[in-house]
């Protein structure tokens, strides 16, 4: 089962860039959202690294519906039902074990698991798993590797993230089995502290251009 309109696949056909959000503020949510929004991304990841980052996605979820809400850094067991409550509507993990891939399983919705060797692609892909994140994408190899991964393994598609910029983001989206790539530098921490959300929106429209 996935949220109606949203699978896997269709998470990486959103946006060209999925930005990686981390939110200190839960009051900055849903005005970083709506300027995501307006800047013409369609979905965000919101990490959870910070202590207001469940609160934020059930904001986001509740006052911005027409962007795609996800929850990342989903490393428990624990966090996957957490995040299917606060209103997530995908969940994407930074790497793949077993109980973890169990558990974000269960909620039912889509859900991107990370991987950065071709053994872990191909255990995901023996779960059913073809729509990957690729991370820590610059540190594990970056364009090069994706391209070698492509000729055994042309069945997975790839949202890589970790590193990248939107310098080296056009290199990641024009291979063949990128999708989509994850980026933090559409919401810089000192615009989200100043309450920048036209510097947002603008870095937004930049992104959503890639294509």
């Amino acid at each position: 089962m996935t949220t109606p309109g949203t699978s896997p696949a269709e998470l990486l056909e959103l946006s060209p860039v999925m930005p990686v959000v981390v939110l200190d503020d839960v009051e900055h949510a849903v005005p970083v959202a709506q300027a995501l929004l307006r800047g013409g991304i369609r979905v965000i990841e919101v990490t959870l690294r910070t202590p207001v980052a469940l609160a934020a996605i059930e904001r986001i979820a509740a006052s911005v519906p027409e962007l795609v809400v996800g929850a990342g850094t989903v490393t428990a067991p624990g966090h996957a039902k957490q995040a299917l409550d606060a209103g997530a509507r995908f969940i994407v993990t930074p790497g793949s074990t077993d109980a973890l891939l169990d558990a974000v399983a269960a909620t039912g919705l889509p859900y991107l698991p990370g991987v950065s060797t071709v053994a872990e692609a191909m255990r995901a892909a023996e779960r059913g798993c073809t729509v990957l994140k690729f991370f820590p994408a610059e540190a594990a190899g970056g364009v090069p590797y994706l391209k070698s991964v492509y000729g055994p393994l042309p069945g997975l598609r790839f949202c890589p993230t970790g590193g990248i910029t939107v310098e080296s983001a056009p290199k990641y989206l024009a291979l063949p089995n990128v999708g989509c790539v994850g980026g933090s530098w559409l919401t810089p921490k000192d615009a989200l502290a100043a309450g920048d959300w036209k510097r947002v929106e603008d870095l937004a429209a930049a992104a959503a251009a890639l294509r």
